[in-house]
Protein backbone atom coordinates (compact mmCIF):
# COMPACT_ATOMS: atom_id res chain seq x y z
CA UNK A 1 0.00 0.00 0.00
CA UNK A 2 1.31 3.50 -0.97
CA UNK A 3 0.02 5.54 1.92
CA UNK A 4 0.79 9.28 -0.16
CA UNK A 5 -1.22 7.55 -2.86
CA UNK A 6 -4.09 6.78 -0.83
CA UNK A 7 -3.87 10.18 0.63
CA UNK A 8 -3.62 12.33 -3.10
CA UNK A 9 -7.06 10.58 -3.62
CA UNK A 10 -8.58 11.50 -0.59
CA UNK A 11 -7.09 15.27 -1.00
CA UNK A 12 -8.48 15.04 -4.46
CA UNK A 13 -11.78 13.55 -3.68
CA UNK A 14 -11.89 16.31 -0.97
CA UNK A 15 -11.48 19.17 -3.69
CA UNK A 16 -14.68 17.72 -5.51
CA UNK A 17 -16.40 18.17 -2.42
CA UNK A 18 -15.23 21.17 -1.17
CA UNK A 19 -15.95 22.66 -5.22
CA UNK A 20 -19.96 20.95 -4.77
CA UNK A 21 -20.16 22.53 -1.71
CA UNK A 22 -18.90 25.82 -2.72
CA UNK A 23 -21.28 25.76 -6.26
CA UNK A 24 -24.56 24.41 -4.00
CA UNK A 25 -24.19 27.88 -1.87
CA UNK A 26 -24.40 30.37 -4.47
CA UNK A 27 -27.65 32.01 -5.46
CA UNK A 28 -28.02 29.96 -9.34
CA UNK A 29 -25.98 26.77 -8.96
CA UNK A 30 -24.71 25.04 -11.74
CA UNK A 31 -26.22 21.71 -10.78
CA UNK A 32 -24.68 19.90 -13.73
CA UNK A 33 -21.26 20.93 -12.77
CA UNK A 34 -21.80 20.00 -9.14
CA UNK A 35 -23.53 16.68 -10.01
CA UNK A 36 -19.99 16.26 -12.07
CA UNK A 37 -18.12 16.60 -9.28
CA UNK A 38 -19.99 14.31 -6.71
CA UNK A 39 -19.49 11.54 -8.94
CA UNK A 40 -15.56 12.39 -8.98
CA UNK A 41 -15.59 13.03 -5.15
CA UNK A 42 -17.37 9.40 -4.90
CA UNK A 43 -15.11 7.47 -7.82
CA UNK A 44 -12.10 9.07 -5.89
CA UNK A 45 -12.84 8.07 -2.70
CA UNK A 46 -13.58 4.23 -3.79
CA UNK A 47 -10.49 4.21 -6.02
CA UNK A 48 -8.48 5.34 -2.83
CA UNK A 49 -9.54 2.33 -0.95
CA UNK A 50 -8.66 0.09 -3.71
CA UNK A 51 -5.22 1.18 -3.56
CA UNK A 52 -4.81 1.00 -0.10
CA UNK A 53 -5.49 -2.85 -0.64
CA UNK A 54 -3.17 -2.85 -2.79
CA UNK A 55 -5.35 -3.21 -5.97
CA UNK A 56 -5.13 -1.85 -9.22
CA UNK A 57 -8.20 0.64 -9.61
CA UNK A 58 -9.72 0.27 -12.56
CA UNK A 59 -10.24 2.61 -15.63
CA UNK A 60 -13.90 3.16 -15.53
CA UNK A 61 -16.18 5.56 -14.04
CA UNK A 62 -18.99 4.03 -13.59
CA UNK A 63 -19.22 3.95 -9.72
CA UNK A 64 -21.84 0.50 -9.23
CA UNK A 65 -18.35 -1.43 -10.86
CA UNK A 66 -15.67 0.29 -8.65
CA UNK A 67 -18.26 -0.75 -5.44
CA UNK A 68 -18.75 -4.22 -6.68
CA UNK A 69 -14.62 -4.35 -6.77
CA UNK A 70 -14.55 -2.58 -3.06
CA UNK A 71 -17.42 -5.37 -2.74
CA UNK A 72 -14.67 -7.72 -3.40
CA UNK A 73 -12.72 -7.00 -0.70
CA UNK A 74 -15.59 -6.19 1.71
CA UNK A 75 -18.67 -7.34 1.11
CA UNK A 76 -20.10 -4.40 3.28
CA UNK A 77 -19.72 -2.66 -0.14
CA UNK A 78 -22.92 -3.94 -1.23
CA UNK A 79 -24.81 -1.38 1.18
CA UNK A 80 -23.36 1.66 -1.11
CA UNK A 81 -25.05 0.05 -4.31
CA UNK A 82 -28.22 -0.42 -2.38
CA UNK A 83 -28.14 2.87 -1.13
CA UNK A 84 -28.09 3.91 -4.76
CA UNK A 85 -24.74 5.88 -5.27
CA UNK A 86 -24.12 3.72 -8.44
CA UNK A 87 -26.55 6.44 -9.62
CA UNK A 88 -23.78 9.38 -9.39
CA UNK A 89 -22.67 7.25 -12.91
CA UNK A 90 -24.46 9.16 -15.09
CA UNK A 91 -22.90 12.58 -14.03
CA UNK A 92 -19.10 11.49 -15.19
CA UNK A 93 -19.71 11.86 -19.04
CA UNK A 94 -23.25 12.66 -19.31
CA UNK A 95 -23.75 16.40 -18.42
CA UNK A 96 -19.90 17.00 -20.05
CA UNK A 97 -20.67 15.72 -23.62
CA UNK A 98 -23.15 13.58 -24.34
CA UNK A 99 -26.25 14.99 -22.91
CA UNK A 100 -28.08 18.03 -21.59
CA UNK A 101 -28.34 17.22 -18.17
CA UNK A 102 -29.56 20.22 -15.90
CA UNK A 103 -30.32 18.35 -12.83
CA UNK A 104 -32.90 19.84 -10.41
CA UNK A 105 -31.72 21.46 -7.10
CA UNK A 106 -33.53 18.49 -5.03
CA UNK A 107 -31.51 15.79 -7.62
CA UNK A 108 -27.63 17.45 -7.26
CA UNK A 109 -28.40 17.63 -3.36
CA UNK A 110 -29.10 14.21 -3.33
CA UNK A 111 -25.85 13.56 -5.38
CA UNK A 112 -24.27 15.46 -2.62
CA UNK A 113 -25.72 13.22 0.14
CA UNK A 114 -24.63 10.05 -1.94
CA UNK A 115 -21.01 11.49 -2.32
CA UNK A 116 -20.74 12.06 1.38
CA UNK A 117 -22.48 8.50 2.27
CA UNK A 118 -19.45 7.18 -0.07
CA UNK A 119 -16.75 9.06 1.93
CA UNK A 120 -18.07 8.71 4.87
CA UNK A 121 -18.28 4.72 4.32
CA UNK A 122 -14.68 4.79 2.94
CA UNK A 123 -13.00 6.84 5.71
CA UNK A 124 -14.62 4.73 8.14
CA UNK A 125 -12.89 1.18 6.37
CA UNK A 126 -9.70 2.99 6.30
CA UNK A 127 -9.93 3.47 9.85
CA UNK A 128 -10.75 0.51 10.97
CA UNK A 129 -7.63 -0.56 9.54
CA UNK A 130 -5.64 2.06 11.04
CA UNK A 131 -5.37 4.46 8.36
CA UNK A 132 -5.65 8.17 9.50
CA UNK A 133 -5.83 10.20 6.30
Amino acid sequence: MNEDAVRLWIRRAESDLKTGKDELATTDPATDTICFHMQQCAEKYLKAYLIFHGEEYPRTHDIGFIVNKCASIDPDFDTLNRDGVDSLTKYAVGVRYDEEIFPSLEETERGLQMAVRVKEFVLSKLRAKGFEP
